[in-house]
């Protein structure tokens, strides 16, 4: 059961991260049709989040980390790695750092940029569950 929410939460976080990416780079256009509107990005909305200087870290966008994060956890899931001794603490490691950065993110997006992107807070909070899953589950 643990090892399904992992999965299920990885998965979630790597399509939103992946979208992210994408309009990050310029891949694709964020307000196209075929997005459904609450995950369209107005000039207004998520766009300007994902082009603000906190939407990196080390000049990489924070998505791109993300789903390099969320890659991880499913691979180490897949392979029965996740709670083995040498890899919790490093996926703990990793997961603490995100829930940090996510909580200053969320400040961010509260009262900096005043912007309430829902996938930004729905990632975060992904962040935040795998990071229990993983501290409760060793």
């Amino acid at each position: 059961m643990v090892y399904l929410a992992l999965v299920l939460l990885a998965a979630v976080g790597l399509t939103i991260s992946s979208y992210f990416t994408a309009v990050a780079y310029g891949w694709i256009d964020p307000t196209e049709k075929w997005i459904p509107s609450f995950c369209r990005m107005g000039e207004q909305t998520c766009s300007r989040v994902i082009h603000s200087p906190r939407a990196r870290v080390f000049g990489l966008p924070n998505s791109l980390l993300g789903q390099l994060f969320y890659l991880a956890i499913l691979a180490a899931v897949l392979a029965d790695l996740i709670f083995l001794k040498p890899y919790i603490w490093l996926f703990l490691s990793a997961g603490f750092l995100t829930v940090l950065l996510g909580i200053y993110l969320s400040y961010s997006l509260l009262y900096l940029t005043r912007i309430r992107c829902v996938l930004c807070f729905t990632s975060h909070a992904i962040n935040g569950i795998i990071f229990l899953i993983l501290l409760l589950g060793r």
